[in-house]
């Protein structure tokens, strides 16, 4: 690959109700394109005369913004947020949960071809404008609805089914894969506390609350997954800008900054039970995320000896969990030891989710992705603050997914 940089990026507090507040999708775009700009150092002067040398595109992670918001045609979007995009080739990519890690694969193929040299990579998610039970209605067209969703009560029941295949496939004991589950959504509540942008930042759970599953304030959400478990409804938007070697050299010579050195991605069967029936046949309970990681690492020349920190796709812990193997931190079925051991804590070997995740950070869909190659940014660039690892990071790796892990993308970032 050539060489690709992360200059900067922004988020949103995902803390915030944006329709509560009574501000929309472009309000929110202003937003975190301003803030992005200003932390990667590029201006709107800058991208205007970009666009007119036609060196700049932009890639926007969108799922489900006909339903949650009524509106399509969101990459031509961008145009209301500032004169910037008028005449900017400017696209939607969608991948479920996984659109903004979709996104930014897009954006590097585009400047590994020599189109652009600057590419904005924005996603974004406004959720709050539906009661609990049709979002959840919404968010099952991730799955293959005719198959699933219509006879199941969506991603809640995929997870939970994945959760019992993991007990079944491994022979761990069920009681300890609970209290290991808990135990990671008590890290994501201690990590997301450290977050300035975290939805969960004021907010307490431990792991003794979260091992009451069933109770009035933590009810089962499917099967043996309790609320606890699952990440929450959140709104929020995050933005990555990413450049060419030669842009860099031109525009920042002087700045250190990571570069993209590894990527993969691989779509599994979209119907759960075709994906369990191929893990019959493999180690892995989910064999195409461990190959798309496997993919990274190889464009990458690195193992998982040397990743430093990653953030993983906690949309329910139990995935949290089954990833810990398909990353390479473990052999499949080990992964309680790395939990109950404090190797994946804040202040351990190698430290998960930093952010908090999921789970404790929010969960705005489309934007996860985007978000979680920012937070990498950050702790390679030494300015997470207080979620900053207290260890060298010369390397991060991220692994976002769609569905019921249907579409996988893994991306390395690392300083030369």
């Amino acid at each position: 690959m050539n060489k690709v940089y992360v200059l900067g990026g922004a988020q949103t507090d995902f803390e915030r109700n944006w329709s509560r507040e009574g501000k929309n999708i472009v309000a929110m775009l202003r937003e975190v394109m301003s803030d992005g700009c200003q932390d990667a150092d590029i201006t709107y002067d800058d991208i205007i005369s970009l666009n007119d040398e036609g060196r700049v595109a932009c890639y926007v992670g969108s799922f489900l913004s006909e339903l949650y918001n009524d509106q399509s045609h969101v990459g031509a979007l961008m145009t209301e947020v500032n004169p910037a995009f008028f005449g900017m080739p400017s696209v939607r990519v969608e991948a479920a949960c996984a659109a903004g890690a979709a996104a930014i694969d897009q954006a590097i193929t585009k400047i590994n071809a020599g189109e652009a040299d600057v590419v904005i990579v924005v996603g974004w998610a406004l959720l709050n404008t539906v009661d609990a039970a049709t979002g959840a209605a919404y968010t099952a067209r991730g799955t293959y609805v005719e198959k699933e969703s219509k006879s199941t009560d969506g991603l809640p029941n995929l997870y939970s089914r994945m959760t019992d295949a993991y007990l079944e496939k491994y022979g761990v004991p069920a009681d300890r894969v609970l209290k290991a589950l808990a135990h990671l959504t008590e890290t994501a509540y201690e990590n997301g506390k450290r977050n300035p942008k975290a939805q969960t930042r004021k907010l307490f759970m431990n792991e003794k609350q979260a091992n009451m599953r069933g109770c009035a304030t933590n009810p089962i959400v499917a099967g043996k997954l309790a609320q606890s478990d699952s990440s929450q409804v959140t709104d929020g938007a995050a933005v990555v800008i990413l450049a060419s070697e030669e842009f860099k050299q031109k525009h920042c010579p002087n700045r250190t900054l990571p570069i993209i050195k590894g990527r993969g991605f691989r779509v599994a069967p979209m119907v759960l039970a075709t994906k369990l029936a191929e893990a019959r046949v493999s180690d892995y309970l989910l064999p195409w995320t461990r190959k798309t990681v496997e993919e990274a690492y190889k464009v990458a020349g690195l193992t998982v000896d040397d990743v430093d920190v990653f953030e993983l796709y906690d949309y329910y812990t139990a995935g949290e969990l089954i990833e810990l193997g398909c990353v390479g931190l473990c052999k499949p079925g080990d992964e309680c030891r790395l939990i109950e051991d404090g190797v994946i804590a804040f202040d351990g070997d190698k430290p998960v989710n930093p952010s908090g995740g999921l789970i404790g950070g929010g969960h705005p869909q489309s934007a996860t992705g985007v978000r979680m190659l920012l937070d990498l940014y950050k702790q390679l660039t030494g300015t997470a603050g207080a979620c900053q690892v207290p260890k060298e990071v010369r390397n991060g790796l991220m692994l976002n997914m769609g569905g019921s892990a249907t579409s996988n993308y893994a991306f390395i970032l690392g300083m030369e």
